[in-house]
């Protein structure tokens, strides 16, 4: 009946959803964002509000929502370890319920949805690279427990709304991604480096430095939750969407460093408790499936990241009238 889709992105105003809705309207659909703002920013979604095929929402999805629309993304959840226990009641409610909520929004309309999982499924990981068939090493009651046990059971939700209901789904087991419109004060590691090194100030590693991630540029991650959307009925995932190249934390820390000309020292501090020591996934499914491989390089991706950080940093210090928090460039960067 309807020549565009209609299209629901539940987290739509923050990093993530915010690109994957510019990205769904320049493909010609009508998109409803739907957010709390409790780390969503409309900020984020500005330059999309004159489009008249965007609307924008403010809901919590613990609470049942009533729209009509043909696709679900459900992206609600505060996703770095500083949000998410900040509230931990709420982070495992906002799992559950709000996909109980979107679940069953999706039975009425008979419409396909997408979970956005994490990576945090794992755990601490015993197997290097995880494949989706590993089962993980979760800490069921630590402090990161409200997230990685929230989406656990979010994902068991999704696999038994299939089986109980015929609902069409779809799960992305979504790693480490960042580029532009990041929460400045995530405390993730790409955000912290950043942001620290414009600012001169010392640099926070945890641990020793020798602990590995894999980053992901957003514009790569969009790419491939959408891949997986539009991909045949049969495939539901869970699939592995992130950037196979490893990196320790003390690399990641040097090329920020390095990229911003900065004179900010390294400072070490104690592991978090369950932080994860190595991180790395296997995309076999996702290149077999959905024909999908990440293709921004990790240099590059940091260049459009900073860039968005000096720009931010230099509003930020101009509508407070503070020049000398403004950052601090290299000259001919």
């Amino acid at each position: 009946m309807h020549l565009q889709k209609r299209v629901l992105v539940t987290g739509g105003a923050g990093f993530l959803g915010s690109h994957l809705c510019e990205k769904l309207l320049a493909q010609g659909h009508d998109v409803l964002c739907v957010d709390n703002f409790y780390t969503g920013t409309k900020g984020n979604i500005a330059h999309l509000l004159s489009n008249p095929f965007f609307e924008v929402h403010r809901h919590d999805i613990t609470f049942p929502l009533f729209v009509e629309v043909d696709q679900i993304y459900n992206l609600a959840c505060p996703a770095s370890p500083v949000h998410y226990q900040n509230d931990p009641v709420q982070t495992t409610k906002v799992c559950v319920h709000g996909s109980i909520n979107m679940l069953g929004l999706a039975k009425r309309l008979k419409a396909r949805i997408l979970q956005a999982s994490t990576s945090e499924v794992y755990g601490d990981p015993t197997v290097h690279p995880q494949t989706e068939d590993y089962r993980g090493n979760v800490n069921p009651i630590g402090p990161r427990s409200c997230y990685d046990e929230g989406k656990r059971c979010a994902e068991t939700l999704f696999f038994d709304y299939r089986r109980q209901h015929k609902l069409s789904i779809k799960v992305a087991r979504i790693f480490n991604t960042y580029g532009p419109r990041m929460h400045p004060n995530d405390g993730r590691v790409v955000s912290n480096f950043i942001v620290q090194a414009l600012l001169n100030k010392p640099i926070t590693v945890f641990g020793d430095g020798s602990q590995t991630r894999s980053f992901c540029y957003v514009d790569d991650m969009v790419d491939g939750l959408i891949r997986l959307m539009e991909s045949p009925e049969e495939v539901t995932g869970p699939i592995n969407l992130g950037n196979p190249d490893e990196f320790t934390i003390m690399e990641l820390a040097q090329l920020v460093l390095e990229l911003t000309g900065s004179k900010s020292e390294i400072r070490f501090e104690p592991l978090p408790k369950d932080d994860p020591v190595r991180r790395r996934p296997d995309i076999t499914r996702a290149q077999q499936i959905l024909e999908w491989a990440p293709t921004v390089p990790l240099r590059e991706g940091l260049r459009k990241t900073i860039d968005y950080f000096d720009d931010f940093l230099r509003q930020r210090a101009l509508s407070a009238d503070g020049s000398a928090m403004a950052p601090q460039r290299s000259a001919g960067f």
